[in-house]
């Protein structure tokens, strides 16, 4: 009893002096830091004394979670990720509403990249320069498109498409056009689709090559 009264005392006086910031805390720190900075500046310019200062830590501390400011980065592509598939993950499909099936799956890839835009855009223009970004990213698309041949597939299963090209060969063609599109929504360049704009010409799209009839779905 001596020692739990004693154990008691111990956390209440940390308690008082109010709790130190753990390892998980520290680096989800650096995370948040580095997705706000990446709103307005560009990561080439964000260096590593800018994230451990948001994060409220030293520079040598920073090493202690990530090896360089790429890791960061890293880490911040496999949330992105997870976000979506989480999100995609959530949709119920209907089959008496074909056409608002798949613009509620495309509206959720946009605005889950648009909800971290900056990551987004920094990732995009990364994976060109930086080998292991372009593996995660190109894994994450290995992903969208095999769960864009597997909806293809499942309609052609119940009738509701024809047999038509292998759904693989569509699916990486539907979502290599995605993803240019979505880019010029969340970078702003010219020519360039609003949100809704983008939606329903993709969506136009997407129903005229998987269903090969006119998209009144």
């Amino acid at each position: 009893m001596a020692t739990s009264s004693a154990a008691a005392r111990t956390r209440s006086a940390r308690g008082r002096r109010g709790a130190r910031a753990s390892g998980d805390d520290r680096e989800a720190a650096i995370l948040a830091t580095a997705e706000k900075l990446l709103e307005t500046v560009a990561f080439a310019d964000i260096s590593i004394d800018d994230l451990a200062s948001g994060a409220g830590i030293s520079r040598p501390t920073f090493y202690f979670y990530f090896a360089s400011k790429d890791d960061v980065l890293l880490a911040l592509l496999d949330r992105l990720v997870q976000r979506s598939e989480t999100a995609i993950a959530g949709l119920t499909p209907s089959a008496d509403a074909v056409r608002e099936g798949w613009r509620d799956a495309l509206g959720v890839y946009l605005d889950t990249f648009a909800a971290q835009r900056g990551v987004a855009l920094a990732c995009a223009d990364a994976r060109f320069r930086n080998e292991r970004v372009r593996q995660v990213w190109d894994r994450a698309t290995a992903l969208w498109v095999d769960n864009t041949a597997a909806g293809i597939e499942s309609e052609r299963a119940r009738g509701a498409a024809p047999a038509g090209r292998p759904a693989r060969e569509l699916a990486i063609a539907l979502n290599a056009m995605n993803e240019r599109v979505i880019y010029g929504v969340l970078a702003g360049t010219e020519p360039a689709l609003s949100r809704e704009q983008a939606l329903d010409v993709l969506v136009d799209i997407w129903l005229a090559a998987i269903y090969l009839s006119p998209p009144q779905l």
